[in-house]
């Protein structure tokens, strides 16, 4: 089947998604196409010059503008944050005095996200490391990865910053998007073309279809982990680094080929590895396609969507972005359809004659702002998921969401969809080191046991 934009329009209808701009890099050569509207409300046709919200992709940009200051020597991977930045400190001294630069850029670093309001002023990223003293661990310093949406990221921003006397927006500029030759990716609402920007869109029920997000932009603590905002062809820019050795389309070269080699291979198991991949790297997702090695960086606003996949034994990358959702369906049925020569790899079946010993799994896994409640049921593992009230209202949903658990091994389940909008979700409960589960891992971010049920 030929992949084009009518084909693009299809499935954006079929998935109640108002638009998207998909790209291609295939030995060096470049397709885009787009389709649907920047805004519900308008109609305003996309076009492939649209600017889109990247989201957490943004962390792979921010990756390889600090990888930089590893390859000019002012900063190592594995020494002490506090080696460049004095003050910093956390309420767990082992993670205050040993806490590197790698950990913060696979995420093994374990500190909860707790950096109070930082404001929306130049100085996000200072504040928010002043923020964090006392900062609690989600789990003990390279125990296990746990995804940090914020504030690892923003830590690594303030390194930057430090090292280049600059705004971290100004260092992304200055180190990436001029000297590559990018005019339409940015790191602040301000900065994006208005004409030219999609909108994000929520849909909360197939009958009302897509509405315009109530939250026009992420604040800006979220910069240097979800700020960015680009077109097709930038991202696939940044795809070109990542499949060329660190050379950008123009010839510029962003990265050595060493350090790049490094973004790619030092890794960190994933304990769900499911839904994106098996291993972390240094601003990467390391996905196993059936034996093939992929590379993935994904990101989710309030309302707008980014996913990338390098494949380099293909020397192609694939690459879109969207003004609304489902996720992970779309992308997966848009992405089949361009790389019909491979087979992305789906879901597993769970295991109906797997036994468990359930009560080992049974508690409460909790952080800030996400409760998850795992129950056990006439033999079956059931969770429990409360939402915030004020999401819960608008989304119209209730505050409180029962899935089922269906086993595909000891430690890794499947959670089917309780509604027709949402996708089918991988989870994590692992750690029986002490008796009981000691955490739940999911969507990448994990939560540590907080009692039994």
């Amino acid at each position: 089947m030929t992949f084009d934009a009518p084909r693009l329009a299809e499935l954006l209808a079929e998935h109640g998604i108002p638009s998207a701009a998909v790209g291609i890099l295939r030995d060096g050569q470049r397709t885009e196409f787009a389709a649907g509207v920047k805004n519900v409300e308008t109609s305003e046709p996309v076009t492939t010059g649209t600017v889109y919200q990247c989201g957490s992709m943004t962390k792979t940009w921010t990756a390889l503008a600090f990888l930089q200051l590893v390859d000019e020597g002012k900063v190592d991977l594995d020494r002490p944050v506090r080696t460049y930045l004095p003050g910093f400190a956390v309420a767990d001294p082992v993670t205050t005095a040993q806490v590197t630069p790698r950990q913060l850029l696979n995420h093994t670093n374990g500190i909860e996200e707790a950096y109070g309001d930082p404001g929306e002023g130049d100085d996000v990223c200072e504040r928010m490391v002043e923020n964090i003293a006392g900062a609690p661990q989600v789990f003990p310093l390279g125990h296990t990865h746990g995804y940090s949406a914020a504030l690892g990221y923003a830590v690594l921003a303030r390194v930057l910053e430090v090292a280049d006397g600059k705004t971290w927006d100004d260092a992304m500029r200055d180190r990436l998007f001029r000297p590559m030759g990018l005019t339409s990716t940015n790191t602040r609402p301000e900065q994006a073309d208005q004409a030219r920007e999609a909108t994000g869109h929520l849909v909360r029920s197939l009958a009302e279809g897509p509405i315009v997000t109530p939250i026009d932009y992420l604040p800006r603590a979220f910069g240097p982990g979800g700020g960015i905002t680009s077109t097709i062809g930038e991202v696939l820019a940044l795809a070109h680094v990542l499949l060329n050795d660190g050379v950008a389309p123009n010839g510029h070269r962003v990265l050595s080929a060493e350090l790049l080699r490094e973004m790619k291979n030092s890794r960190v198991p994933i304990p769900d590895p499911l839904m994106f991949g098996p291993e972390w790297a240094l601003g990467l997702i390391v996905c196993d396609w059936n034996g093939e090695t992929v590379y993935a960086t994904d990101g989710s606003t309030v309302g707008q969507n980014s996913r990338l996949r390098i494949l380099p034994e293909l020397n192609t990358a694939v690459a879109m972005l969207t003004n609304g959702g489902p996720r992970e369906s779309f992308y997966r049925t848009v992405f089949a359809e361009i790389l019909a020569e491979h087979t992305i790899p789906s879901l597993p079946a769970p295991d109906p004659e797997l036994k468990l010993d359930l009560e080992r799994y049974v508690g409460v896994y909790e952080r800030p702002g996400a409760r998850y409640e795992v129950s056990a049921e006439a033999g079956q593992l059931r969770l429990t998921l409360a939402i915030d009230p004020t999401r819960a209202e608008f989304l119209r949903k209730p505050d409180r969401v029962h899935y089922e658990l269906l086993p595909v091994s000891e430690t890794l389940f499947l959670m089917p969809p309780t509604d027709p909008l949402e996708d089918t979700q991988s989870v994590a409960i692992y750690d029986f080191a002490n008796g009981p589960a000691q955490y739940l891992h999911t969507n990448c971010r994990v939560h540590p046991r907080v009692t039994r049920a």
